[in-house]
């Protein structure tokens, strides 16, 4: 039952997306970072005051880093909401593990074995890799016909760099970093990253009305991490891992019903194919890695 949280946390996830949709209208992708960085660090900030756990870390880089490309990949992913069909923006976004996948078979070729002087087996993952990457093709031809190519590969990258951010994380898991002092920096960056991007592409005119759309926005995200740090927590880590995938599931009900997008054949065939490649490529790394922490949105 732990592992259903992680459903909750995945519904959290797509409502905020829904959130960002709506907001877009009125505000950039900087200033939606800004601000849903700005509420997750108080949250995350009360938090780990409550529980006992201090902010101050021997980690700085790492953070640092870790918060660099997790902005960068929150920025992608907000401009991509904006500008693309939630379905496939959410799709597009949950390709972290098929990246992450490619990144091992990468690093497999090009590291041989000293002993055997021939790579490891990677078969399996290098499947899982392409069946995903058939997906993203097939989810990104109605966009391409729709003049959104520009979007679909700016959603694209946001699953790129969530995949650094994913590795980040599970090495600062592994050196004992609490999850709530990661997602403070991680939310303290997006912070400062979202106020560079204010003061580069400007400032929305405030309006009360439309700003009410960015408080769900940075409540849902800690709302989100919050349910999946509890599944990764208590659940069976290759369950919760699969089951992150209703996100997609979420986005496209929301898609249709509240947008009233239209999902082709291909789009429906390419998600399955994304979430299939994701999943079987959890499964794969599980084996190596049965204890990596929650991914972040």
């Amino acid at each position: 039952m732990q592992a259903l949280w992680m459903v909750l946390g995945s519904l959290f996830f797509a409502t905020m997306a829904v959130c960002v949709k709506f907001a877009s209208t009125w505000f950039n992708a900087a200033e939606l970072v800004f601000y849903r960085g700005l509420i997750g660090m108080l949250i995350m900030w009360l938090l780990a005051r409550q529980s006992g756990v201090t902010l101050a870390t021997r980690h700085a880089g790492m953070h640092a880093w870790r918060s660099l490309v997790g902005v960068i990949s929150l920025g992608a992913w907000f401009y991509a909401i904006g500008r693309l069909p939630l379905a496939t923006a959410m799709t597009l976004n949950y390709m972290s593990s098929v990246w992450v996948a490619a990144f091992l078979v990468g690093a497999a070729l090009f590291s041989l074995n000293p002993r055997s002087g021939s790579a490891p087996r990677q078969g399996p993952l290098v499947l899982s890799v392409l069946a995903g990457f058939a997906g993203v093709i097939l989810m990104l031809r109605p966009t391409i016909d729709q003049n959104q190519a520009f979007a679909g590969i700016v959603g694209l990258m946001s699953g790129l760099t969530a995949a650094f951010a994913y590795m980040q994380v599970t090495a600062l898991g592994k050196l004992g970093e609490p999850e709530s002092r990661t997602v403070f920096y991680f939310a303290l960056g997006s912070v400062i990253a979202g106020a560079a991007g204010m003061a580069v592409a400007g400032i929305s005119p405030w309006d009360w009305n439309h700003a009410l759309w960015l408080l769900p926005v940075g409540i849902l995200a800690a709302l989100g991490q919050l349910c999946m740090t509890r599944a990764y927590s208590h659940g069976a880590t290759l369950v919760v891992a699969s089951l992150q995938y209703f996100g997609i599931v979420f986005g496209a009900i929301y898609s249709i019903t509240l947008f009233g997008d239209s999902i082709p054949l291909s789009g429906w065939i390419g998600m399955a194919l994304i979430v299939a490649s994701g999943i079987a490529a959890t499964a794969l790394r599980a084996r190596a890695a049965p204890h990596a922490p929650a991914e972040e949105h």
